[in-house]
């Protein structure tokens, strides 16, 4: 019998016993050797053979992750682990640790409940392993810290044993400092800080195949002096017999993450926010298999002959071909499952049934998107929507180099759309012109590569362009719109939304899907006056709109159309038709026609959108552009080049820090002027850099440059060359 077929035997006796599953997700900074480490593992539960493990990257199946070296899809895999006489099933995410692809990062941490930390040993915690740690335990997701390459710190940089304890040391503290800065609650008293000592926290080299925890020292009598005189005698592979790096790791991942039904009794409350009382309530908190179908779509993929896939985590009820489903939000009609399977790395297994607990892979969910909630309840309370921390940041714009193609791409569009939701897919009717916005120009690289060799449409594509936003800086109104027959009339106010709401949005502790009272609570809480509190009727991107009305006949009934002219308003602001955000928006008062014939959506939506726009052109509307963090690590001699490549691109130094003979600069810099940065960096510092940028949100265009880059906007977007003034809007 084939192993994998003998894997999936295994896989499918243990899926029932949810006390016996660890669903674990493995998330570092890029090339910290999270994909190498994955194959150690598959090779140890002897799914890929042990020659090949650190090479064949199994979880890397794309031909474009191959061929770059780097991971770009998160991919599952699940396998089998004997601990204590008692098998275990493992199922595993390997994430991307680009910047660009941390929308996967988010999705998979969704999916599991623990998390493998690496850090390299020479490096240590870098931005990227903030901003991963940071997602992780946004989600509830418990981690554990793997510190790898181990093997560098001995044969490279030559430090002797002391040194090398004060190393390991450092990253532990720097990375149980992170854990406390984010979730003190959990550190203190979850038991969550890391502790070599207790076992936490695991040393190894992922190339080399070994590993030692102290706990595994114990059992196996192995200490730290022989591991550093097999390193320094090259007998790696005598180290790999002794102290396999797959059974260290996978004991930590038995021992100290939780299982399903201990995970989900805490997870279901941060990710939930229906009636705990409720019966799918207490189904998802005891990880009932018998209770209702509750899934979590966290990742959507292509397969050519079964169609799309919908991967997610069941938490409560079971999976079986035939059953009719529910997609909370859509139009309601039931999915039928075709399909029910798991994946093992690349390739999809059918299996009979899947239970609460487990991380499932089905087909036959035509209406379901990345988010979406599946239920055999029509009723339920859709899970918390997935907040991605950093938004896109560049577009292009793409073309069917044949006509005849064009139809095809528009479709292929819509399906790259749902199989990534970080990216925004924007086809314009009007223009005929296809905008493609991702997190960076490596995001989108790979997507439209991706078009052409997946789907097999040829296309042409532009130069990448940095998204823009627009906002104001003061407060205007009430400004009157008026509809195109007279009949209809909405006076609205707008002004800047507090930061600290802003952010309250941003991190999801305020949105429609709670119940009134508490996201009242929370937004008085943050300094929002209660009467407007309680009338937040729609919140969109980071915007708040509150109808301050009162009694007015017929409006609940139009309520709809004013959202709909709302939202076409903030999609395009009046100075450069970009996105609008961090906007208060008040409905003031109204007057309707009594005939429903004389308010319809042809006047409504264009009374509102007019008034929207022409106040924000009021209330001194502003450009807003993407900023990056960017930290360089250089020699010292080579100090000044770096910093003169922050400070010649509109940059802002914020801190300079040296750890040996390393200078670390850290600084912000506009994306507009990020393009070839790695290039000019690598010349100017003879290749001697190491850098990272990460995303930091968005801030004003100077003044200075504002009049220029709206200009370069409206030109390309073939908009009038003058800047509308408010009259254009309300004449």
């Amino acid at each position: 019998m084939s192993r994998g077929k003998k894997m999936v035997e295994k896989v499918s006796e243990l899926m029932d016993k949810p006390e016996f599953i660890r669903n674990i997700g493995i998330v570092a900074h890029i090339d910290h050797g999270k994909t190498t480490f994955s194959d150690n593992l598959l090779s140890g539960a002897g799914m890929i053979s042990e020659e090949l493990s650190g090479r064949q990257l199994f979880m890397d199946s794309d031909e474009e992750e191959q061929a770059r070296g780097i991971t770009i899809d998160a991919s599952n895999v699940s396998m089998v682990h004997e601990y204590g006489g008692k098998e275990y099933l493992i199922n595993m995410i390997d994430t991307p640790g680009h910047v660009d692809f941390g929308g996967d990062v988010t999705r998979a941490m969704r999916a599991v409940d623990g998390a493998i930390v690496l850090v390299d040993a020479v490096e240590g915690p870098m931005p990227q392993t903030e901003t991963v740690l940071r997602q992780a335990l946004k989600e509830g997701v418990r981690p554990v810290l793997f510190i790898n390459k181990v093997d560098r710190l001995i044969n490279e940089l030559k430090v002797d044993p002391q040194e090398m304890m004060i190393r390991l040391g450092r990253v532990i503290d720097k990375v149980n400092k992170l854990i406390k800065g984010m979730n003190e609650k959990m550190y203190t008293e979850g038991g969550w800080k890391l502790d070599a000592a207790t076992g936490t926290v695991a040393f190894g080299s992922a190339l080399y195949n070994w590993a030692v925890s102290i706990p595994y020292m114990q059992k196996s009598g192995i200490s730290f002096k022989e591991v550093i005189d097999k390193c320094n005698a090259g007998d790696m592979k005598a180290l790999a017999k002794s102290s396999p790096l797959h059974e260290v790791v996978l004991d930590i991942v038995v021992k100290h993450l939780p299982n399903p039904i201990d995970a989900q009794k805490r997870r279901i409350p941060i990710i939930w926010h229906g009636d705990k009382e409720s019966a799918e309530g207490k189904a998802m908190l005891s990880c009932d298999h018998k209770g209702a179908v509750a899934m979590m779509v966290t990742d959507i993929s292509f397969d050519p002959h079964a169609g799309e896939v919908a991967t997610g985590r069941l938490f409560s009820g079971k999976l079986s071909r035939g059953m009719e489903l529910y997609v909370v939000g859509t139009a309601g009609k039931a999915n039928r499952l075709q399909q029910v399977g798991i994946f093992m790395g690349p390739t999809r297994v059918e299996v009979e049934q899947i239970v609460g607990g487990n991380i499932a892979a089905v087909t036959g969910l035509k209406d379901a998107i990345v988010g979406s909630t599946v239920t055999s309840s029509k009723e339920m309370t859709p899970f918390e929507s997935l907040k991605h921390y950093s938004e896109p940041v560049m577009t292009v714009a793409v073309e069917a180099k044949n006509m005849k193609d064009l139809p095809k791409l528009v479709e292929v569009l819509r399906q790259v759309a749902k199989e990534d939701p970080t990216i925004r897919v924007n086809i314009n009717e009007e223009t005929g012109e296809h905008l493609i916005a991702g997190m960076g120009e490596l995001h989108l690289e790979v997507i439209t590569g991706r078009i052409r060799r997946d789907k097999n449409v040829d296309i042409v594509t532009s130069e990448p362009i940095v998204v823009y936003r627009e906002t104001v800086t003061t407060k205007a109104g009430p400004v009157e719109g008026k509809s195109p027959n007279r009949h209809n009339r909405f006076y609205i106010e707008v002004e800047p939304l507090d930061q600290a709401i802003v952010d309250a949005i941003q991190n999801g502790d305020v949105s429609m899907n709670m119940n009134q009272i508490e996201r009242r609570d929370v937004l008085v809480g943050l300094g929002m006056d209660k009467d407007e509190a309680k009338n937040v009727k729609d919140i969109y991107t980071t915007n708040l709109f509150l109808d301050m009305t009162k009694g007015i006949q017929y409006l609940n009934e139009t309520m709809e159309l004013v959202l709909d002219g709302l939202h076409e308003a903030l999609d395009g602001g009046p100075l450069a038709d970009e996105q609008v955000q961090n906007l208060k928006i008040r409905l003031m008062d109204v007057k309707l026609h009594e005939d429903a014939i004389h308010r319809g959506p042809a006047q409504v939506i264009p009374a509102v959108r007019a008034a929207v726009k022409a106040a924000c052109l009021m209330a001194n509307d502003q450009l807003l552009e993407p900023v990056q963090k960017i930290q360089i690590t250089v020699p010292q001699d080579q100090m000044g080049a770096a910093i003169s490549q922050i400070q010649g691109r509109r940059g802002q130094l914020t801190t300079t820090d040296s750890e040996g003979d390393q200078i670390v600069v850290n600084g912000t810099a506009p994306v507009a002027e990020l393009f070839g940065f790695a290039g000019d960096l690598r010349s100017a510092t003879e290749g001697r850099a190491m850098w990272s940028t990460e995303f930091a949100g968005f801030q004003l265009v100077p003044a200075s440059l504002v009049n220029e880059v709206v200009m370069g906007i409206r030109k390309r977007k073939g908009l009038k060359e003058q800047i509308p003034t408010p009259n254009d809007y309300l004449a």
